[in-house]
């Protein structure tokens, strides 16, 4: 009784803080503004981890990944709530992740009240097709299960059996940490707790 209780108020705070938004609160873009949306980063295939922890009591808020794969690069964003109308968004999976698009996205969930732990690593071209194609068959993602689908669809990867499937930020972060050449930087920023805000500023800068 004390684990489901406790893992009752973990999941209650990450509603809170961040898994917070229904997926269908957005409509699928169109096949056609997909396709002209995408945007292939060219380098290495890479898995970017998103971690968004929260600056007072530590604790972890919200998970997601970004994949630039060879065919091109995306944000798999679970009941994020980060959305700008120039940026199509099909079942949490987020399209044409430009630099200015990537550079958007950390920002907009670094604030006051959480800072953003982004890892890392190069992977294989076809582990980061297969991980596209994962995020892409996995549909909408239901509230507050953000680190369940994202580590969901990173054990099943070759080279990840280490990542065990999670519902706690936190702990997928730290799974992630051990994997070889992961690098890894900390994103802080003292804008406003009101994400919406920087969605806008986006949206006006883009022409959205």
């Amino acid at each position: 009784m004390l684990y489901r209780a406790t893992g009752l108020a973990a999941l209650a705070a990450l509603a809170l803080a961040g898994c917070t938004t229904p997926s269908n609160q957005y409509p699928n873009a169109t096949p056609e503004e997909v396709a002209a949306a995408r945007y292939v980063a060219g380098g290495p295939a890479t898995l970017t981890l998103y971690t968004m922890i929260n600056n007072t009591s530590n604790a972890g808020a919200h998970s997601s990944l970004m994949i630039s794969a060879p065919s091109q690069r995306v944000v798999f964003d679970p009941a994020g709530s980060v959305r700008a109308r120039n940026v199509p968004e099909v079942d949490d999976v987020l399209y044409g992740v430009t630099p200015e698009v990537a550079d958007f996205y950390a920002r907009a969930h670094a604030r006051e009240s959480f800072r953003v732990r982004i890892q890392s690593v190069e992977v294989s071209p076809q582990v980061a097709e297969q991980a596209l194609r994962a995020v892409e068959a996995y549909g909408p993602v239901s509230q507050s299960h953000c680190t369940q689908a994202t580590s969901s669809v990173l054990s099943q990867l070759p080279g990840f059996e280490g990542i065990s499937r999670s519902w706690f930020p936190n702990s997928l972060a730290k799974d992630f940490s051990q994997l070889p050449g992961v690098t890894e930087q900390v994103l802080r920023e003292e804008d406003s707790d009101d994400k919406t805000l920087a969605v806008a500023a986006f949206e006006e800068s883009a022409g959205g």
